[in-house]
């Protein structure tokens, strides 16, 4: 009959400019779609050179290992007779494209141009890329010569076209199209393309994921058809963790569902679906039929391969599943874990390295490098060769097998906890305490003696002896001597980091994690170059709330009691000196606002787009039962002021995993000013009109 269709859509750990790598995994991913009796296999966006490119997609070289990678793929057996739609870098008549390079048995189809460019939040693509603009146009594409030389073809289709099979016609998308308000998929579909395509790039964000599902849903609820996602997985060399989650939909429903974290470097979902069941959809929606037959025709690639075979009436088809998403708790367990997984193999590295204060921030991120080991024992015990291979070289021994979270943490994590005369007994006593639980090789020390000495040294030159507040010295002698106590951290943290290893007779040195969350950098309630220094940050985009719901979710999956009594204690940097032996000094109290507050200040500024004056109006509504306008103006100046007099924080902000939209990265999320005028005269005269108005 011809209407059984097996495709395949890829989830792939690619890292940028790791060409070598990079064609290894599409390889064999293609081996496996077709030992899976695949005969479409979609890859991710921009799969041979990686996404993460950023600047050195200006550099020709990325443009000629690309070709380079695309001619070892057309060469090899494995790309025989099976559809491969790979992406790549493509300079056409001089001008840079985003593109799918479509190919069958050594004979590229057709190359096709992106059509729209992501360019808001993470995103550059405009930078690097143009968007072909000549809907439905096609142009000749003088082949490189490395490429003519395999295929024998001298020029191919370059643009907004699709491919007709024996069977069925298919049209691709790539990424940020399926968010576009005016998507090609709409209009292919309603030319009579019964399968589309779309390779992405897309990073994860706490409570994203079901968007991306309900659009590829959406896209065929309304038009018939099947809709197929690749997306790259991992961290391909910055802050972002691509979360997979491939998937086939059809006719509204999903029908393949791929992991959205996991150890696997290549993930391979393979569908069967039946032709007839997107034609019998379509044949009943009369709106969509009376606008297809004014549709303005696609250029069809004609292409003598069927994605069925003649003989499928027994061939069993998929049918409908019902999506299983994570809970944001379980999405700060598994992704960020990911993240570290990738970040530590790819930087060879012995291990990690964190000061752990027996805090709410230092003991979540301890928990995501628990739940990181967890994540290996278990990839190991699935059988998965890669994850053990990554895990021998890490601890530097070829028979190791982790089996244990807690042995395989021993190895490769160091917490230390670093004492000071304004240390509580109690912080000492968590950290120590959750170090045992999970397996942590544990250092107590204390830094009093490097704190008198640099202490001394200012005396000694000045003639002056700077004093804590409660000592009677002035706030700018209390905030000095706060800062010298956490900048001693920062540099204990990277000594011990390095020669750590070296104590124990173990090759190597570890990655320094930093333990900052999102609210924090936004109010700049850090002390620049801290322990809030450091090489990495894994929970530097998730806020205070999310992070104490996560440590609830790890005592109650890990057993992890010793977080009960880190719960329930006030959160406190513990750098002014002790009352009575106990602490006096708490984080909210410090910085003036309380961290439910700072986060609803992060969305509106960010996600809101709001400045001082547009916040203050939307919150006396929102908080016109607990506050009056006076006090919400009190509130929203405090927070501009804090924010700004210490925006400077964020240019050396440890790179941190983005998992927020309302985060304050500097780097390239949050492009702001880092010198402003903190009076904001103007701003905050808008908003005393208003108040006395009210």
């Amino acid at each position: 009959m011809g209407r059984a269709v097996s495709v395949a859509a890829c989830a792939l750990n690619q890292w940028a400019l790791d060409f070598e790598g990079n064609l290894e995994r599409i390889l064999r991913s293609i081996d496996i779609a077709k030992s899976q009796g695949a005969r479409y296999r979609l890859g991710p966006e921009l799969e041979i050179c990686g996404y993460g490119c950023s600047d050195h997609y200006y550099e020709s070289d990325t443009l000629l290992h690309s070709f380079q990678v695309l001619a070892k793929l057309l060469e090899s057996p494995a790309t025989q007779n099976i559809i491969c739609d790979v992406g790549m870098p493509v300079l056409h008549r001089n001008v840079r494209y985003n593109c799918r390079v479509i190919f069958l048995n050594k004979k590229i189809l057709l190359i096709r141009p992106k059509l729209s460019l992501a360019n808001a939040g993470n995103y550059r693509e405009l930078r690097w890329f143009t968007p072909w603009n000549k809907a439905r146009h096609v142009e000749e594409y003088f082949l490189p010569r490395i490429i003519q030389e395999v295929t024998g073809q001298e020029t191919v289709p370059f643009g907004d076209a699709v491919l007709a099979t024996k069977d069925t016609c298919l049209g691709a998308e790539i990424c940020e199209e399926l968010w576009a308000p005016n998507s090609p998929h709409i209009e292919m579909g309603l030319d009579g393309v019964e399968i589309f395509t779309n390779s992405s790039g897309s990073h994860h964000v706490l409570r994203k994921a079901h968007t991306r599902v309900d659009l590829v849903n959406s896209a065929t609820a309304k038009n018939g058809g099947i809709y197929i996602l690749a997306n790259q997985k991992g961290c391909d060399g910055d802050r972002l963790y691509y979360d997979g989650c491939a998937m086939i939909s059809m006719n509204g429903e999903t029908v393949a569902q791929g992991s959205q974290f996991s150890l696997d470097d290549v993930e391979v979902l393979v569908a069967t679906l039946d032709l007839e069941d997107v034609r019998s959809y379509r044949a009943e929606i009369s709106s969509r039929n009376l606008a297809a037959s004014k549709v303005n025709p696609y250029p069809r690639v004609k292409v003598n391969f069927a994605l069925s075979c003649s003989d499928d009436v027994a061939v069993p088809t998929c049918t409908p599943i019902q999506w299983r998403h994570h809970s944001p708790e379980e999405e700060i367990s598994l992704g960020p874990a990911c993240w570290l997984w990738d970040y530590l193999r790819r930087s060879k590295q012995a291990g990690f390295l964190l000061p752990l204060s027996g805090g709410i921030d230092s003991s979540a991120t301890a928990c995501i490098v628990y739940s990181m080991c967890h994540q290996v024992c278990l990839a190991v015990k699935n059988g998965k060769a890669d994850v053990l291979a990554d895990a021998r070289k890490i601890v530097n021994d070829e028979t190791y097998v982790p089996e244990d979270p807690r042995e395989f943490c021993k190895r490769i994590f160091t917490t230390c906890y670093m004492a000071s005369e304004n240390s509580s007994q109690d912080t000492c006593n968590r950290a120590k305490l959750l170090a045992e639980q999970i397996g942590s090789y544990h250092i107590n020390l204390n830094i009093d003696a490097a704190v008198k000495a640099i202490v001394g040294i200012f005396s000694m030159v000045t003639g002056r002896t700077p004093r804590f507040s409660v000592f009677g010295g002035s706030s700018r002698e209390n905030l000095a001597l706060q800062n010298v106590q956490a900048r001693i951290r920062m540099v204990l943290a990277y000594l011990f980091a390095q020669l750590t290893l070296w104590t124990r007779g173990m090759p190597g040195g570890l990655l320094v994690l930093g333990s900052a969350n999102v609210d924090e950098s936004l109010r700049g309630y850090l002390t620049k170059y801290d322990c809030s220094s450091a090489d990495i940050n894994p929970i530097g985009g998730i806020s205070k709330t999310d992070l104490k719901n996560f440590i609830q979710y790890c005592i109650e999956n890990f057993q992890l009691t010793a977080l009960r009594s880190i719960m329930s204690a006030p959160p406190t940097a513990e750098l002014e000196p002790l009352v009575d032996g106990r602490v006096a000094q708490t984080d909210e109290a410090d910085m003036g606002m309380t961290y439910a507050e700072l986060s609803i200040y992060g969305r509106l500024r960010k996600i809101a787009k709001a400045g001082p004056y547009s916040m203050f109006c939307k919150l006396i509504s929102m908080w016109k039962e607990i506050c009056t306008p006076r006090e919400v103006a009190s509130k929203v100046k405090h927070f501009f002021r804090m924010y700004s007099i210490n925006r400077h924080k964020m240019t050396t902000l440890t790179p941190s995993y983005h998992a927020e939209n309302y985060s304050p990265d500097d780097n390239r999320f949050d492009l702001r000013p880092f010198l402003y005028n903190t009076t904001w005269s103007w701003q905050f005269r808008c908003i005393d009109e208003q108040v006395n108005a009210l």
